[in-house]
């Protein structure tokens, strides 16, 4: 078994002590938090170049995340701080209009089969919101139709109110918001059935967690059109990922709108709600027959710099095959974790799902998912230079050096798991496993029925 290669965590636990007196959470996004990692993770990152890291002890990690997948060329890309660093010198936000901002509609619109408008905003919650805002008042319905097993859409009402974080989101505004089974298209056509005329819209993702037949998301496609609701694709996690511009065009999907961000600014906060005329319009100024919807109003919007790093990572995919390098990546990590499982004879309790784009990992015990198998997973991948959360993202910048680091490190902890599985995975965790992002309480208040409650971190009282 190799040995560890980032063993100090000095001022990273410092951090952590300082931190939540500060910022709640402790960050500003819950799925960076301290309860989505080992406690022998890092507490912060100092600096990124390419497809590594390093931490406030100066240890070096390989990155499989890469900013929840924002970072899709790599950090500190050369030619986006070029292009951002020029703008900058001409100003970055002015009291009108920043002329880059119809240079990049153009680009982008260009990039976009079947979308007439764009708007700019930097947080894809803004746009998801934007998107569901039209598609009200273009239908003059109420409802909103979204599934049960994607994990984010917004930080908004709509879509909070509908998980176990749902403290301060009316209950008049929770039942607005209804759900289906998106591995099964006829649970959406029996919301549609259930309430007739009422639903506005149906937004998804094109592609599950864990991939399912496309058929799924196409047939959810037709039945919102037949209902005479508004289909929303959210491309936020799958543009320049799953296809270029998204993975939207490649099932032959036909969304109304479309919402995207992550990829598109290459860590910059770059995103965008792309769309039919008809509807977009109703947000603009110059519709005389519709009542206005104030749309999207952000003083940061339209940011120079940011578009500015959107319109010169388009220009990247196109000069180079950022797609292709990306799935040969995750192919070489794929292959090489099913040699790993199969090894340390893990097949029950380890598995791992490619998208081609993207790979993740799934950890059981007695055929349960285990959140305690997957923290240690991941504090032996980070304990050997590895950031791994349970799932790869790549970018251009990643190299064969890094795929052979991230193979080298999984292979040990799979070893390590092994152990555990027979001895017990917690007596190898350090701390405690971690904790779904929504949920409702911090802490087990005594609600549970089997105190201490064994499954803390899956049990729906925590």
């Amino acid at each position: 078994m190799s040995a560890k290669t980032v063993t100090c965590f000095e001022r990273s636990d410092q951090y952590r002590r300082e931190v939540h007196s500060r910022i709640p959470g402790g960050t500003h996004t819950y799925s960076k938090g301290d309860d989505q990692f080992p406690e022998l993770s890092p507490a912060a990152i100092a600096r990124g170049s390419g497809g590594r890291v390093w931490d406030l002890d100066d240890n070096e990690y390989v990155d499989c995340g890469l900013g929840l997948g924002a970072v899709s060329l790599g950090h500190a890309y050369g030619p986006i701080l070029e292009a951002v660093t020029e703008q900058l010198s001409l100003g970055s936000s002015f009291s009108r209009p920043a002329s880059i901002e119809l240079d990049f509609a153009n680009d982008f619109l260009t990039l976009v089969p079947g979308a007439d408008r764009v708007k700019f905003a930097r947080s894809g919650s803004t746009v998801t919101t934007a998107a569901v805002k039209l598609a009200r008042a273009y239908t003059g319905r109420d409802l909103v139709a979204f599934p049960i097993n994607q994990p984010f859409f917004s930080y908004d009402d709509w879509f909070v109110g509908s998980t176990l974080s749902n403290a301060g989101v009316p209950k008049s505004i929770q039942r607005l918001s209804v759900q289906y089974d998106s591995t099964q298209p006829d649970t959406l056509q029996d919301l549609f059935t259930a309430h007739p005329g009422q639903i506005a819209c149906v937004i998804t993702e094109p592609q599950d967690v864990i991939p399912v037949d496309a058929d799924a998301v196409q047939e959810a496609d037709r039945i919102t059109h037949r209902e005479g609701a508004v289909f929303i694709l959210d491309e936020m996690v799958t543009g320049y990922r799953g296809g270029l511009p998204g993975l939207g065009p490649v099932l032959s999907l036909e969304p109304d709108l479309v919402t995207w961000g992550k990829s598109i600014g290459n860590g910059f906060s770059v995103c965008a709600l792309t769309g039919r005329a008809d509807i977009m319009d109703l947000g603009g100024i110059e519709q005389e027959h519709s009542s206005k919807v104030f749309l999207i109003s952000t003083t940061h919007g339209g940011e120079a710099h940011t578009l500015a790093a959107g319109r010169a990572v388009l220009k990247e995919y196109q000069k180079h095959d950022v797609l292709g390098h990306q799935w040969m990546i995750v192919e070489a990590i794929y292959n090489a974790f099913r040699i790993s499982i199969s090894k340390h004879g893990l097949e029950e309790h380890i598995e791992v799902h490619s998208s081609g784009w993207r790979l993740i990992c799934v950890c059981k015990e007695e055929g349960d998912v285990s959140p305690a198998l997957r923290t240690l997973l991941m504090q032996e991948m980070i304990s050997r230079g590895v950031l791994f959360a349970g799932y790869f993202l790549p970018c251009f910048a990643h190299n064969e050096r890094d795929v052979e680091a991230i193979t080298q490190a999984f292979d040990v902890a799979c070893e390590v798991c092994a152990q555990g599985i027979r001895s017990g995975v917690r007596t190898l965790l350090i701390g405690p496993p971690t904790r779904p992002v929504f949920r409702r309480f911090n802490r087990c208040i005594g609600l549970c029925p089997r105190n201490p409650c064994p499954h803390i971190g899956t049990c729906q009282v925590t």
